[in-house]
């Protein structure tokens, strides 16, 4: 057999090229359920609106309610502040919710009670939940994704019906 000798130069431009190639034929997966929920034309799937989070007489003042949303994967704490707070829902509109996934690498983030804050253990990133989430100290660069909630007057109870922002890791918030 004869040896054949091929450039450096040759074979990085060959193999870039075949490596663009194998990048652009990517075939999308679909959930053939996703797809059927979604309205024709919609850029975003709708959320699933969840049975009750809780009762608001049995949410504890200033303490953790936890819950997933929008699916079984996504943990969120919803908290009763106590007092009227941006965004907030309930009959004295101190109900507030937000993912359990820091934004800074999507450790888990909880909160404390004593400063009314939202902490993540692995960082140290601190969240202001009064406050839409606001990213106060840390490592992360955005604040917490807000859990937006509605109550339902009839029944007392507070439910999950949407996100505002980008749950860490995902490049949508509906799987």
């Amino acid at each position: 057999m004869e040896d054949v000798k091929i450039s450096r130069r040759f074979f990085l431009k060959s193999s870039g090229t075949a490596a663009a190639a194998a990048g652009a034929t990517v075939i999308p997966i679909r959930d053939a359920n996703a797809a059927a929920a979604a309205p024709v034309g919609a850029v975003n799937l709708p959320y699933p609106k969840t049975t009750a989070i809780a009762a608001v007489k049995s949410m504890p003042l200033n303490e953790a309610v936890s819950f997933t949303y929008p699916d079984d994967s996504s943990a969120c704490i919803a908290i009763r502040m106590g007092t009227p707070v941006p965004g907030g829902v309930g009959p004295n509109r101190d109900i507030v919710a937000y993912s359990s996934f820091c934004t800074h690498m999507g450790c888990p983030v909880s909160y404390d009670p004593a400063n009314k804050v939202l902490k993540c253990g692995c960082h140290y990133s601190v969240f202001d939940p009064e406050h839409g989430g606001q990213m106060v100290l840390g490592q992360a660069t955005e604040n917490l994704p807000r859990i937006l909630l509605e109550y339902d007057a009839k029944t007392d109870s507070v439910r999950a019906v949407g996100v505002d922002g980008l749950i860490y890791g995902r490049q949508s918030n509906i799987l």
